[in-house]
């Protein structure tokens, strides 16, 4: 890394702690092994947060994850850590997050598209790329922790207690990573890895997408996710690796591993996801799901991957394409003809929907105004509904945060 020490050593990190008394508490969003994640305030701004309570935390933990938050802060889609509080009594600290309105993954995979896939992938490979340039790996990519507000399309990398600091050549340790995310060195016991491991979890996340399959690769526990990953892989790719590497491979795997030959990626697509997948997906999926980590793409390189082009052309704003002259367009660049009529077209259906709005407006005052004269009333609204406040409003009482 090339860094200067103080960039690194989160041990000498000195936290400043804010003013507890400015937050409220609300509705718990979500937890962790180590954590609960509840919606807040920040009172004097009456802006909505996310506050991250640690249960169980040892200060050198904190200080890195508050220290590589900090490194990291106005990365592209990297959550944003607010503040840092610590209760008054216990002492507990808490991490200040700006809120994302997220939609839960199994929900929302269900219902994404090719495009929608291949948009948020790689919004995640801008973070991803952002923090490995910054000498960060974050040891613990899945679908959990990752925030998207579908609404404002907007994503976020989150859950940083994990995340490293990358040094060549230092050893760190394996048990990091959830379990079906986690990279195969990770399970036989290779302690040299190094940001590929995040590009792994990457292809599990892309691969459960893509086939609709959550999680893709799912182990009863660490010596079973291998032999999943091998069912499909093969073993020939995996035994050279640990050959290559000098590992020597727990005995436990010796009666469980077996030989597998490497499955087709065609082999998963069924009738509910034939839609997302494509030559471009399979071949990503072979350039990250590789056993020898030094293979994998890096963050920066699965970025220029064909899979992304479309994601690339649709970027290119409505205006543009809304002037642009169909001589003006190069002929190889089909996606972006496609796109210019498809809005065309979502205009002209727009007018006709319009012009009809109108015409069954007309016709419906048309004939009130009839049923008025022949019952010698005035008209006057059928309720006063809308004059009405809404009475089924709740409102939830937020209490002090950490007031125990």
């Amino acid at each position: 890394m090339n860094k200067p020490q103080k960039y690194w050593n989160y041990e000498a990190h000195q936290i400043e702690y804010g003013d507890v008394d400015d937050y409220r508490l609300g509705e718990k969003i979500g937890e962790g092994r180590f954590s609960e994640v509840f919606e807040g305030i920040l009172i004097p701004e009456d802006e909505t947060v996310a506050i991250k309570i640690l249960n169980t935390v040892n200060d050198k933990t904190l200080k890195r994850e508050v220290k590589i938050l900090k490194n990291l802060k106005s990365g592209p889609n990297i959550i944003t850590l607010l503040d840092v509080v610590k209760g008054p009594i216990t002492k507990t600290p808490a991490l200040i997050f700006e809120y994302v309105n997220n939609t839960d993954f199994n929900q929302l995979c269900q219902t994404l598209s090719d495009y929608d896939i291949r948009y948020y992938l790689y919004e995640l490979l801008k973070a991803l790329d952002f923090c490995h340039s910054m000498g960060i790996m974050h040891r613990d990519v899945k679908p959990h922790n990752v925030m998207i507000d579908h609404e404002k399309r907007q994503l976020r990398l989150i859950d940083w207690g994990l995340a490293e600091f990358y040094h060549q050549g230092q050893a760190y340790d394996v048990r990091v990573a959830s379990r079906c995310y986690k990279a195969p060195e990770l399970l036989i016991g290779y302690k040299y890895y190094d940001y590929s491991l995040d590009m792994w979890s990457l292809g599990c996340m892309l691969a459960s997408m893509i086939f609709r399959k959550e999680p893709f690769f799912h182990g009863h526990d660490n010596y079973d996710q291998l032999v999943r990953f091998a069912k499909v892989l093969g073993t020939d790719e995996l035994f050279l690796y640990i050959e290559n590497y000098h590992i020597e491979l727990d005995h436990r795997f010796n009666e469980i591993l077996g030989s597998h030959s490497r499955k087709r990626w065609e082999r998963f697509v069924h009738i509910d996801n034939r839609d997302l997948v494509s030559s471009e997906a399979f071949d990503l999926l072979d350039q990250l799901l590789r056993y020898d980590h030094q293979e994998r793409l890096t963050a920066r390189e699965a970025m220029k991957h064909p899979y992304f082009n479309l994601t690339k052309v649709s970027r290119v704003p409505l205006r543009r394409l809304h002037l642009a002259k169909p001589r003006s367009i190069p002929k190889n660049n089909i996606e972006v003809e496609k796109i210019r009529q498809s809005i065309k077209q979502c205009r002209v259906e727009y007018k006709k929907s319009m012009n009809m709005a109108l015409e069954n407006v007309k016709i419906a005052i048309t004939e009130r105004r009839q049923a008025d004269e022949m019952t010698c009333r005035p008209y006057r609204p059928a309720s006063g509904l809308l004059m009405r406040p809404d009475k089924h409003r709740k409102n939830v009482d937020l209490v002090p945060v950490l007031h125990l």
